[in-house]
Formats: structure tokens, sequence, C-alpha cells
């Protein structure tokens, strides 16, 4: 009997990690997402998830052993409350989004009201190269069993903590450097073409940090921000809220965030 694998969410993730997954015998997949529902955008959307889009939480959720919830980082909570109520005592509940320890605690509660388990995954790089074979870290007393049911999918789980909010704390101190590198590179690719000085900046910035690939950056870091600015804005005002909860100020990771979603949407 195959296992089945609902997905909340049909975005980057959803769609890749179903692809893939849809081609082994051994698995069943289904996924929602509340575009599914919209007039305009919903149609194209429910034709890319073919056989297995669901027309809602609850159907999409129905018979799953794993349910991953891989929405942006805002609807994280929102997501949860609205699948708890389809969950059963045999499901596992996964939340794979960018969030903050704290938003990892408020989705576990809105599962809590169910007999569903519950882990968190943080993603560890992108996606789109890797697809199921991405660094992904795990917390969560089913942790290593639910690592025990997806390796031999490809895919690539280490369990690291039984407590809630490890895993994501270190998914989103990575963000702080990576995000912030890629709202860097916006700005330096955009100034220095209005100045027609990279080449040289470019050579600086090679001889004071020859271990760092800076012409790769530079060329790549602003398309994915082109591609994926609104979703790391929500996740970068994540790591502001974990900032601030640890008594630090979250306004650089406010102004990554901006710089984001104000690149995404020019």
């Amino acid at each position: 009997m195959p296992l089945r694998i609902a997905f909340i969410g049909f975005g980057e993730v959803g769609q890749l990690f179903c692809e893939q997954l849809s081609q082994r015998p051994d698995v069943a997949v289904a996924a929602y997402d509340t575009l599914f529902d919209d007039a305009a955008r919903g149609p194209a959307l429910r034709d890319r998830a073919g056989a297995f889009a669901a027309a809602s939480v609850a159907e999409a959720c129905r018979g799953a052993r794993l349910v991953i919830s891989a929405v942006t980082a805002d609807q994280a909570v929102a997501a949860a409350r609205a699948a708890a109520p389809a969950l059963t005592a045999n499901q596992t509940y996964i939340d794979l989004n960018s969030v903050s320890p704290a938003t990892k605690a408020e989705v576990a509660a809105a599962i809590a009201g169910s007999d569903a388990g519950f882990i968190e995954f943080a993603v560890m790089a992108p996606v789109a190269g890797p697809g199921l074979a991405v660094p992904i870290l795990a917390g969560g007393e089913d942790a290593e069993t639910v690592a025990d049911f997806l390796r031999p999918l490809g895919m690539d789980v280490t369990p690291v903590s039984v407590q809630i909010g490890v895993a994501s704390a270190t998914k989103l101190c990575r963000s702080i450097v990576i995000k912030g590198m890629e709202a860097l590179m916006v700005d330096l690719s955009l100034v220095t073409a209005a100045n027609g000085v990279l080449p040289a900046v470019l050579a600086s910035l090679q001889a004071s940090y020859p271990g760092m690939d800076w012409e790769a950056l530079v060329a790549t870091m602003p398309g994915r921000v082109r591609r994926h600015g609104v979703r790391r804005a929500a996740e970068m005002r994540e790591v502001g809220r974990m900032l601030e909860e640890a008594g630090l100020s979250g306004d650089l990771a406010e102004a990554i965030a901006r710089r984001h979603e104000r690149f995404a949407g020019s």
C-alpha cells in the first residue's frame, strides 16, 4: 500500500515535491492551495497539480499518513488551524515553513487540538536544484520516525532535537546571512550598473575575500529575489520576530524584508 502524503500549499516546494514524489509507485500524493479557489489563478494552478489536486484541505488530508504544510511564512498558523479539524491520530502534521520558533510553537498548539502528531522541518538550501534531496532539519518527538519514512524516498532529513524550535532557529539564523546577502547583491548590481563600476568592485571584493565567487553571487542572487522576494520577505519578518524575542533589534531583518519585497514587485 503506498505511503500517502498531502501538501497544504502548492508553491515552489509543493509543486516540486509533489511532481517528484508522484513518480514513485510507492507514494500517493494530494495537494491543496487556497489559490485553487481563486477564479483568476485557480484553474491554471489546479491544472498544474493534475490528478492530485484536492478540492479542500479536508480532502487533501483524508487518508494521508503525512500532511506537509508548505505555505508562505505568514500563513503557517492559519494553515494549521484549517487542517487541524481534518486530522486524526494516525497522521503527522509537518510544518516546513520558514518561521520563528515562536510561530512554530503556535502551529504546534493549533495541531494539538487534533489527535495528530506534529514535527517541524527546516529546509536548509534552495530546493530548485536538489529537489527532494535538499537538506532538511527536523524537530519534534516523532522526527526520527518521520525521517525513517522519508529517507527511502530520497529525502535528506536529519533530526536535530525533540524540542520544537531548534531546527527553525537554525534555519532563520542562516537566513540572516543568505537573505541579507541577496538584498546586498540587488543593490550592488543596480548601483554599480548605474555608475559603470561593477568590474572594479568585483575585483576588489575578490581580492579581499578570495573564497567567495562574487561574480556568481551578483549574477544569480538578484534573480532569486525577483522570483521569490515576497515569500522571502515574510520569512525575514519571522527572523525579526525571533531577534526581538531574544531581546535584540529586528530592524535589519525588516530592512532586508522590504528590499526583497520591493525588488520582487518592481
